[in-house]
């Protein structure tokens, strides 16, 4: 039998909880330039790549291609010596924590690990690929937008909201350029970049996917 080839991808705490509402089923990751072709070892521009990935070529993708699975890199804690099997995940902390466990420390006292340095048997998320693509940046459509996880508030605001915004801009692909600028920088949704496009399911430990 064939071994699944895994990848490790950091994902923020905000980002962890929409995979585990099941309100992620995508992300956006840019392309790094000059992307060298693994096979003729040349340079590829974007939509010279776009079309290798439409032609099913995937050689050139970092992230893997479509069955290939991504483990979920987040903020993470082991318990301690009084609960050594535990371990604690800053996205949903402390809901997560069994209710047996009793006198659990506020989550400013836990001394958590970057996500950077979560090593796979620490990782609860496996997230298998069922697509991958790249394109610009602000071809991202509202309902694309919405698979990235961003959320719209009780009063009627997206998330991640700006005073001035205008009309076109509060909708879910605005409150996503809004996010793209706090991650990247500044000004980095106007450039409008290529992206990496990775779509995926979620999946359990049996390898089943989740509903």
């Amino acid at each position: 039998m064939t071994k699944i080839i895994e990848r490790g991808m950091i994902f923020n705490s905000e980002m962890v909880r929409a995979i585990l509402d099941g309100r992620k089923t995508e992300t956006r990751r840019p392309v790094k330039f000059p992307l060298i072709d693994k096979n003729m070892g040349c340079e590829l521009a974007g939509n010279e790549l776009a079309g290798e990935l439409a032609a099913g070529n995937h050689w050139n993708s970092p992230f893997g291609k479509p069955g290939e699975h991504i483990w979920v890199r987040e903020t993470w804690a082991e318990a301690g010596a009084s609960a050594s099997e535990l371990l604690l995940y800053r996205a949903n902390y402390p809901e997560h924590v069994p209710p047996h466990y009793e006198n659990v420390p506020p989550a400013d006292e836990v001394r958590w690990t970057p996500s950077i340095h979560m090593p796979r048997w620490a990782s609860r998320i496996t997230l298998e690929i069922t697509c991958v693509r790249v394109e610009r940046l602000k071809s991202i459509s509202d309902e694309e937008a919405r698979s990235e996880g961003v959320v719209q508030l009780r009063e009627g605001f997206w998330k991640h909201y700006q005073p001035g915004w205008t009309q076109h801009q509060l909708s879910a692909r605005g409150a996503f350029a809004t996010l793209w600028d706090s991650i990247y920088g500044f000004g980095e949704w106007d450039r409008n970049p290529w992206v990496w496009v990775i779509k995926f399911k979620r999946i359990e430990g049996d390898g089943h996917a989740t509903d």
